[in-house]
């Protein structure tokens, strides 16, 4: 891994010394992102992206802010990866629905038991098998771009004195909020799905590892994800919207 003091220079002589210096930082993005999505998605693609949100950051860093260039850089490329994955939206309509009438019953049993709803309980109330269940969950798992990824990096802009526009104190607390409510959606997950988000994006392990720490399959991790993601979507309704 590169010496994090490599990212804190305030200036970049040029694009090629900028690209070169930190490919491996858009790389590794790229690749933590892909191992989620569909084989339709390529890595070159993300990579690509990834390098335009590099260079972006090359031109709007300022050390002043006092966040490193790796943390601004990492927020510019995820950025840049997820626009490109949402202007290429590859899902049929009929997965949108169906993870929208996801979060719809997880959100309605939820309000009337007061605690997360389980696999078997959201299956009987959309009149589904368990497996059938599963299966929705996997059309799902790579077309969902919403992500703890996707909010912290908005977040990050809009608050911290990165992003081109100066936040306002009625910005600054609608964002407080919303990043209390984020934190309290993560504390009410059952705990295989805390545990889950935990290490994804805090530890940074693929779905195989991950799949290898909880005993299950890889596929099986990628339901997990798929649900955690549509829960944390039911919880955060109002503020998504």
């Amino acid at each position: 891994m590169m010496n994090v003091s490599m990212y804190d220079q305030p200036a970049i002589s040029s694009q090629n010394e900028l690209i070169t210096t930190h490919a491996a930082l858009v790389k590794r993005i790229a690749y933590h992102l892909i191992a989620r999505l569909p084989h339709t998605v390529e890595v070159e693609d993300l990579i690509q992206a990834g390098m335009i949100g590099l260079l972006d950051a090359g031109h709007l860093y300022q050390a002043s802010q006092g966040a490193s260039f790796e943390t601004y850089a990492g927020i510019r490329i995820r950025g840049a990866m997820l626009d490109e994955i949402r202007r290429n939206d590859w899902a049929p309509r009929s997965v949108h629905r169906k993870a929208r009438e996801i979060a719809d019953v997880m959100q309605q049993l939820e309000q009337q038991h007061g605690r997360p709803a389980s696999e078997q309980e959201i299956a009987q109330a959309m009149g589904l098998s368990l497996s059938a269940y599963h299966q929705h969950l996997q059309d799902a798992s790579g077309h969902q771009v919403f992500s703890l990824d996707e909010l912290s990096d908005h977040q990050l802009l809009d608050t911290d004195g990165l992003g081109e526009k100066p936040a306002t104190p009625g910005s600054e607390t609608e964002q407080m909020g919303f990043r209390q409510a984020l934190t309290n959606a993560i504390d009410s997950l059952p705990e295989r799905e805390r545990l889950m988000m935990s290490l994804y994006y805090n530890e940074e392990l693929n779905l195989k590892e991950i799949g290898e720490v909880l005993g299950v399959s890889e596929s099986r991790v990628s339901q997990i994800h798929s649900q955690t993601v549509t829960r944390l979507r039911s919880k955060l309704r109002d503020w998504l919207q």
